[in-house]
């Protein structure tokens, strides 16, 4: 299916346009084209990609990505890089290469703030985020006075 060609004249019926609109749209670039001696062959993606259709990848099982959120509040500098440290090791220890799960973390010192964005496959994010309340929960003393609050948002990627 994704190697049948098409000449002028049936792009043109296939599009309800005249053949010289066709025509132009080869000339101005809008149509990728093939010139085989006086006519013009457009292959079915190039026509595709101009009407903006595209066929169906199926490579297998959709992949699902999930975007988290974590807000920790009280949380100073030095504890905000213990739990990015943590948090990116656990991230970097993930097994499956083909599908990484990606980190950033941001801290906001004025605020004594930390916000973490862990962007993977649902698994391996519940995973991460599991890490996250474990330390925090933890009592060890990276939220400040016990009055961290944890608050997580997961968003559709």
């Amino acid at each position: 299916m994704g190697n049948e060609m098409y000449s002028v004249e049936q792009v043109a019926a296939r599009l309800g346009l005249h053949v010289r609109t066709v025509r132009g749209y080869i000339r101005s670039g809008r149509l990728r084209a093939v010139r085989i001696g006086k006519q013009y062959r457009i292959a079915r993606a190039d026509l595709d990609a101009l009407t903006g259709r595209s066929e169906p990848v199926r490579h297998g099982p959709a992949a699902v990505e999930v975007s988290s959120i974590v807000q920790v509040d009280g949380i100073d500098r030095s504890g905000a890089d213990r739990l990015g440290t943590l948090l990116l090791a656990g991230a970097n220890t993930h097994h499956d290469p083909a599908r990484p799960l990606r980190v950033q973390t941001i801290h906001d010192e004025e605020r004594a703030r930390m916000k973490i964005v862990i962007i993977g496959d649902p698994g391996a994010t519940a995973e991460l985020l599991r890490l996250v309340e474990g330390v925090l929960d933890g009592g060890n003393g990276l939220v400040g006075g016990g009055t961290g609050a944890v608050g997580g948002e997961v968003a559709d990627a």
